[in-house]
C-alpha cells in the first residue's frame, strides 16, 4: 500500500542557526572530530543512517530534523565556501504526527558520513523534545473526549523553545496556544485570558478589568474571564456575566491547590476540596445557568494532566475547555533517540555493518524526502 504524501514544513520558517550548526557548534565535539577526522583522510564512504526512539510515541520533529539536514549538511565552512551537501544525501522518512513504535526506524539517511556527520546531535535533540511535547500532548487531547485543550507551558520553560513545543501540541490537537511564538509554524495567534495581574492593576476588580480588556482588544477576539482572584468563582463568575453579557465568551477557573473556593466550604467533607474540583465546576455551572448565561463556558486550569482530565470526563464535570501548562513536558518514559550506521559502502557496494543488537530495521513507512 502507498503512504500518502504529506506536506513537511518549509525550512525557512524554522529559523535555524545555519552557520553555527555548519560549524559544529551545537554538535558533540566526538561528532565533530570524526567529520575531521574523514576529511583528512580524504576517505568519503557512504553510509546508511538509522534513527529510533524505545517507546510508543507520537513522532515530532522529523521535518525540523530534515530541515537541519537540508540547509546544514555539506562541507567547507570557517575557512572556505560552504559546499551543500544535500543533493548528495538520500534521506527517508516518517512524517510529524504519526505514531510510532518501539524502535521503529523513523528517519533514515544515506551518503557520505562527513557531509552530515556533525549534525546528530541537532536532530536527535529536536526528535526527542519534540516527539515528548507531542506525545503528551496526544495523551491530553485524547482525555479531553473532543473538548478544546489550551497549550499554555510557555512560562515554564525558556522561551526559545516555544515555537516549536507550539507545533509539536498542535500537530497532536492541541489548538488553542498562549503565545505568538507557539503559533508561528502554522500561521495562527496566541490567544489567552484576562490575567491575574491585569484584574490587580485595576485593584483587585475582576469586572472592571475584564470590562476594559472587552474594550481594547480585537471584537475577535474571546473574552474569557480569570474568576478566582477573590477566591469566589461563583459570585465573580456571575458579576462578570451581568456586565459583559454576550461579550463574555467564558470564564476561567484557577484555584490554587492551597485554597478552598468560598462556595465549596460549605459541601465540604466527602471530597478534596481544594483548587479546581469537579464540585467547584459545578458550582460554577449551576450559577451561571440559574442566572440566564447557560451559553457562558468554563475553563478549567492549574496542575491538570491526562489522568486528572480523564477523571473529570468520567465524571461528567461540565467543563468545556482544559488549559494544561507543564504536563506538556512531562509524561512517563524516554523519549530519547539514537542514530546508529547500520550498513557502508567504501566502494564495492553496500556490506551490513553496526554495533551488535542494532541491525537494521527496514520500515516500509518510510517516504522519500525530496
Amino acid at each position: 500500500m502507498l503512504r500518502t504524501e504529506r506536506p513537511r514544513l518549509d525550512p525557512a520558517i524554522l529559523n535555524l542557526p545555519v552557520e553555527k550548526m555548519r560549524d559544529g557548534y551545537y554538535s558533540d565535539t566526538y561528532f565533530n572530530r570524526a567529520r575531521e577526522i574523514l576529511e583528512a583522510d580524504r576517505y568519503h564512504p557512504r553510509v546508511r543512517m538509522q534513527v529510533f526512539q524505545r517507546n510508543q510515541a507520537i513522532l515530532c520533529g522529523i521535518d525540523e530534523a530534515i530541515a537541519i539536514l537540508k540547509l546544514c549538511s555539506g562541507r567547507g565552512g570557517k575557512n572556505g565556501a560552504w559546499e551543500d551537501g544535500w543533493d548528495r544525501l538520500t534521506v527517508r522518512a516518517l512524517y510529524d504526527g504519526d505514531p510510532i513504535a518501539p524502535f521503529e526506524t523513523v528517519m533514515t539517511i544515506e551518503g557520505d558520513y562527513a557531509l552530515f556527520a556533525h549534525l546528530e546531535t541537532p536532530y536527535l535533540g529536536v526528535l526527542a523534545r519534540r516527539s515528548r511535547i507531542a506525545t503528551n500532548a496526544r495523551a491530553i487531547v485524547d482525555a479531553a473526549g473532543g473538548k478544546e485543550v489550551l497549550f499554555f507551558p510557555a512560562r515554564f520553560d525558556h522561551h526559545l523553545v516555544q515555537t516549536g513545543d507550539g507545533y509539536a501540541a498542535y500537530i497532536s490537537g492541541a489548538l488553542g496556544v498562549s503565545t505568538d511564538a507557539n503559533a508561528e509554524w502554522w500561521g495562527s495567534r496566541g490567544m489567552g485570558t484576562v490575567p491575574h495581574a491585569l484584574i490587580a492593576a485595576y485593584g483587585g476588580d475582576t469586572v472592571r478589568a475584564t470590562e476594559k480588556f472587552a474594550q481594547y482588544i480585537d471584537p475577535a477576539v474571546n473574552v474569557i474571564a480569570l474568576v478566582d482572584f477573590e477566591n469566589d468563582c461563583v459570585g465573580t463568575s456571575v458579576a462578570v456575566a451581568r456586565a459583559l453579557g454576550d461579550r463574555l465568551w467564558g470564564v476561567r477557573l484557577d484555584t490554587s491547590g492551597t485554597l478552598v473556593d468560598k462556595s465549596v466550604i460549605p459541601q465540604m467533607g466527602t471530597f478534596p476540596p481544594t483548587g479546581v474540583n469537579a464540585q467547584l465546576v459545578h458550582n460554577v455551572r449551576d450559577a451561571l445557568d440559574a442566572a440566564g448565561f447557560r451559553a457562558v463556558k468554563i475553563v478549567v486550569s492549574g496542575g491538570f494532566d491526562a489522568g486528572r482530565i480523564r477523571t473529570f470526563e468520567n465524571a461528567r464535570v461540565p467543563a468545556a475547555a482544559y488549559a494544561v501548562g507543564s504536563a506538556f513536558f512531562k509524561g512517563a518514559g524516554s523519549f530519547d533517540f539514537t542514530a546508529d550506521i547500520v550498513a557502508v559502502d567504501d566502494g564495492s557496494g553496500w556490506k551490513e555493518c553496526h554495533k551488535v543488537g542494532r541491525p537494521e530495521r527496514p520500515n516500509p513507512r518510510l517516504s522519500l524526502v525530496e
